[in-house]
This record gives C-alpha cells, structure tokens and sequence, in this order.
C-alpha cells in the first residue's frame, strides 16, 4: 500500500453464505482486507469480524482487499488442515467474474504467463519468461457492451494477483484497477470489478462435493439481475 492510501473498510454486516461444524463461507465485500495489516488502522478485517461471531475460525486462504467474493474459514483445526490440503493440491475450483477493458479476442483462451514479484514496485506482480513461475488463467467472456467485456475467470495456478495482471498482461485490464490498470480502465469504476463468484471444494469430515456461489453487486458489474443467464455459463473451459 502507498503513503496516499486511506483505509476505509465497508461497515456492512456480515454475509454468511454456508455454515456446518467445520467451515463457514462469507461474502467478502471490496474494501476490506481479509486478514489484518500492520498497524492497528489496520486492524479492521474479514477474518476478525468472523472471528466476534466464530472464535475458532481460522484462515485458510485470501481475497485482495479490493476483491469481493467468496472465502472459506476453518472452524476446527482438523478442516483447517483438510482445506489447506485441498488448495494446495488444487482441488478447490474457484471461478471470477470480472469486467474488463474491451472485448478479449479470442472470446475463450487460456493465458499461459509465468509471474514474478517486481521487486522494483511492490505490491505488483509482473510477467517473466526468465525467472517466473508458471501461471495459468482460462477465461470466457460472457457479454460485451461498448467498451467493457463481463468475463469469467478460471484460475488454475493460485499467485498473488494472477488474474489482474493476466488480464493486463493481454490488453484487457480490469476496470478500477489500481495497480495494474490505464488511466481509462482506472476511471471506469470506483473499484476493482473483480468478484469471487463460485467456490467448489470438498467438506473436511464427509468429502461430499460442496458448490457456493455468490452474485456480485449488480449494479457495479452491469448485470440485469443476479439470476442473469451469463450464470449457466460459469463452467470451467
């Protein structure tokens, strides 16, 4: 984060999308962090605010602080190794949808870029043939409209900002893009339209396939309704 940098987290109450004795799943509003900063202005978090309603949650992966979407949390320690377990083996299937700038062409493709840290500019990631390691996005645009594509996202590996510069990386940044967007892309949207949309893994204790899915704002993504056919669509490639 920057020196201009203001934290101001969304006080919305919590969105609980899925409950049993092992894991819970929230929807993660865009602007809050998922785990704490440093320093106490940062504080505020998604996992401290399960933690006043759940005192044995624990954090078993992460969502950008301008990403909203769909996070699971271990609620004993037994499914915290069992869904730790699940990412790493990439058992866990996440879908995105994102707007982007323009219509990508081909419509549906994978993005084969390894990614690095650059170091010259933190937080940002970069693309490096020499030195990166590989990285996989399959995406599918969904709708198109003037300038703006709806696309979703199918992240096979899982780096620090995979999507966001995969879509940079092809000339198709995401609106409201603060790191890696243009000035165009950047003044489309007040922020990132990148949205966690469907979460599929396993349940700790049983294995039964679980499948979570949370519409994102409708009106920030301009979608007519959250029951939207682009929903039907939302299969990996």
């Amino acid at each position: 984060m920057n020196n201009t940098f203001t934290y101001q987290p969304p006080q919305s109450s919590l969105e609980i999308c899925y409950q049993d004795k092992d894991l819970l799943v929230v929807n993660k509003p865009s602007g809050l962090l998922t785990n704490p900063g440093r320093g106490e202005h940062l504080a505020d978090c998604l996992l401290s605010r399960v933690q006043q309603l759940f005192p044995t949650a624990l954090l078993v992966h992460r969502l950008d602080l301008s990403t909203s979407g769909l996070v699971v949390f271990a609620l004993r320690r037994k499914a915290e190794v069992s869904l730790k377990q699940q990412f790493a083996e990439r058992q866990v299937k996440k879908t995105y949808v994102a707007r982007v700038w323009q219509k990508p062409t081909p419509q549906q493709a994978e993005i084969n870029l390894p990614l690095i840290a650059d170091l010259t500019s933190p937080p940002r990631n970069k693309v490096c043939f020499e030195h990166g390691k590989p990285t996989y996005t399959r995406y599918q645009c969904l709708k198109s409209a003037s300038e703006h594509a709806l696309v979703a996202l199918f992240p096979i590996t899982g780096r620090a900002h995979q999507l966001r510069v995969h879509l940079q990386s092809i000339g198709h940044p995401i609106l409201g893009d603060a790191l890696y967007a243009h000035p165009d892309a950047l003044a489309a949207s007040e922020r990132l339209l990148l949205h966690a949309i469907v979460l599929e893994l396993n349940q700790p204790y049983s294995g039964e396939r679980l499948r979570f899915i949370a519409a994102p704002d409708v009106q920030a993504f301009e979608l007519v309704n959250p029951g939207d056919d682009y929903l039907q669509l939302l299969a990996p490639l």
